[in-house]
C-alpha cells in the first residue's frame, strides 16, 4: 500500500501578514496532483489542518476544496485534529465525510477504532490519535499523572490491544501529533510543555509498522518508522533551511516500509541577513536574496534612519526587521526581547523571582510555577474549543 503522509496545514495562517491563502491553494493542487500521478492509495494528514480554532471563511472553504478534490479521486483520506485545531469543529459532520472515504479521527475515546483499508496482501489499520491534551483526556484514558507520554502510552496501549485482536498478519499505520523526542522544533510550533516536558519517547510507538507524526514543521525522520512530514509551507524564519516536502511511504506485505521525500512548491525562497544597514545594501554576495521573503538583522551600534524604506529599496520582500548591536551580553543597553530570546515562561518567571527576592524559586516553588502554567494553558485550550 502506498501511503501519502503529509500535516500542518495550518489553513488560514499568514507568514509575517503575507496571505498564505494563495500558496496554501497550490499547495492543495500539488498534494492532488502527486495523488494522481503517483497512485496514491491513501493519504494521511496528521493534524492541524487549520491554524486556530475558528479559522476564517477562505480557509473552511480551501478544506472543502480539497475534501472535494480527495473524495473525486477515490483514495481515502485519514486526518486527525492537532493542537491548533479545534477537535469537536473539524469532526462535525465526521460520519457522513466518512461515507466519502475523507476519515476524520477527532475523539480520543476512538483511538483503538482503526480506519481499516485494504490492498492486494490484506488489511491495513489506521488509527487517528488526535493531539491529546494530557489535562483535558487523563480521566479517558484513567491516567493518575497528565502528561504527554502517560495519555499517549495510554492510547497506544489500546491500539495494540485491538490490532491483537486482528488477523495475523494486519499491518498497521498510526497518526499522532506530538511532540516527539530527537525532533527538531521551529519558531513556529506553539509550546505544549506540560510540567516542563514536552517530549515523549519514540518508543511509546513500539508495535506498528508506520507513525505518520505531525506538529514539528520540519520534515525529519526519528526512526525508520516513525517520520515527521512537516508543514508544506514555512510559517517562520527559523524554517529558512527547510526543505518543504511530503513523505511517501510503500508498506510492502510484511509490513517493511521504503520512504521517498515529494518537495512541495515553494512560493518564495527565505533568508536571514545579518550585517551593518550599508553593508547588506552593498553586499554583491546578497544578490540572490533580493526576490526572497528577508528576514534582516541591523547590527549597527546606533539604529540608521528610515532602516525599512532603505532596505526594502534592495530587498522589496522584506518582512522582518531586527535590531541586534553588537554588545556583550551583560550590557545593560541589550534589549529586554535579546534576554529573553529562547527562554522559556517558566524560566522567565524563575528569573523574575529572584529579581525580585535575591534568591530563585526552591524545587516546591518551581513546582507551584509550572502547575500555574499547566493550568492557565489548559484553562486557554478548553476556552478556545469552546467559542
Amino acid at each position: 500500500m502506498r501511503l501519502l503522509h503529509t500535516s500542518d496545514w495550518h489553513l488560514g495562517r499568514a507568514f509575517h501578514r503575507v496571505s498564505m491563502l494563495g500558496a496554501q491553494a497550490e499547495f492543495i493542487g500539488h498534494l492532488v496532483t502527486t495523488v494522481r500521478e503517483r497512485a496514491v492509495d491513501a493519504v494521511v494528514v496528521s493534524g492541524d489542518v487549520y491554524d486556530r480554532a475558528v479559522p476564517p471563511l477562505a480557509a473552511v472553504e480551501l478544506f472543502d476544496d480539497a475534501l472535494h478534490r480527495l473524495a473525486d479521486l477515490g483514495v481515502p483520506t485519514v486526518m486527525i485534529s492537532g493542537n491548533h485545531d479545534s477537535a469537536r469543529r473539524l469532526g462535525v459532520g465526521a460520519g457522513l465525510i466518512g461515507r466519502a472515504g475523507i476519515h476524520l479521527r477527532t475523539e480520543p475515546a476512538a483511538c483503538g477504532t482503526p480506519v481499516v483499508l485494504a490492498d492486494a496482501y490484506g488489511d491495513v489499520a489506521f488509527y487517528g490519535l488526535p493531539y491529546l491534551e494530557p489535562a483535558l483526556v487523563k480521566d479517558e484514558f484513567g491516567v493518575a499523572k497528565a502528561g504527554h507520554e502517560t495519555v499517549l502510552a495510554a492510547a497506544m496501549d489500546r491500539v495494540r490491544a485491538d490490532l491483537a485482536t486482528r488477523a495475523p498478519g494486519t499491518r498497521s499505520v498510526v497518526l499522532a501529533h506530538a511532540f516527539v523526542t530527537g525532533g527538531e522544533a521551529s519558531d513556529s510550533e506553539r509550546d505544549i510543555s506540560v510540567g516542563g516536558v514536552a517530549a515523549v519517547p519514540s518508543g511509546v510507538f513500539d508495535g506498528v509498522d508506520y507513525t505518520a507524526l505531525g506538529h514539528l514543521h520540519g520534515s525529519q525522520t526519528i526512526t525508520e518508522r516513525v517520520r515527521y512530514s512537516g508543514s508544506p509551507l514555512p510559517y517562520s524564519f527559523s524554517e529558512a533551511d527547510h526543505r518543504k516536502s511530503m513523505w511517501l511511504i510503500d508498506l510492502d506485505a510484511e509490513g517493511v516500509i521504503s520512504a521517498e521525500r515529494v518537495d512541495c512548491p515553494v512560493p518564495r525562497a527565505l533568508a536571514r541577513i545579518r550585517g551593518t544597514l550599508e553593508e547588506l545594501l552593498a553586499d554583491p554576495r546578497l544578490v540572490h536574496q533580493e526576490e526572497a521573503w528577508v528576514e534582516a538583522t541591523l547590527t549597527d551600534p546606533v539604529r540608521p534612519a528610515e532602516p525599512m524604506a532603505r532596505l526594502s529599496e534592495r530587498f522589496p520582500h522584506t518582512l522582518s526587521l531586527v535590531f541586534a548591536p553588537e554588545r556583550a551580553p551583560d550590557d545593560p543597553d541589550v534589549s529586554y526581547a535579546r534576554r529573553l530570546a529562547g527562554r522559556s515562561d517558566q524560566e522567565i518567571a524563575e528569573d523574575f523571582v529572584a529579581h525580585v527576592r535575591g534568591a530563585g524559586p526552591d524545587a516546591r516553588e518551581q513546582a507551584v510555577l509550572r502547575d500555574a502554567f499547566d493550568t492557565v494553558r489548559a484553562d486557554e485550550s478548553v476556552r478556545e474549543v469552546a467559542r
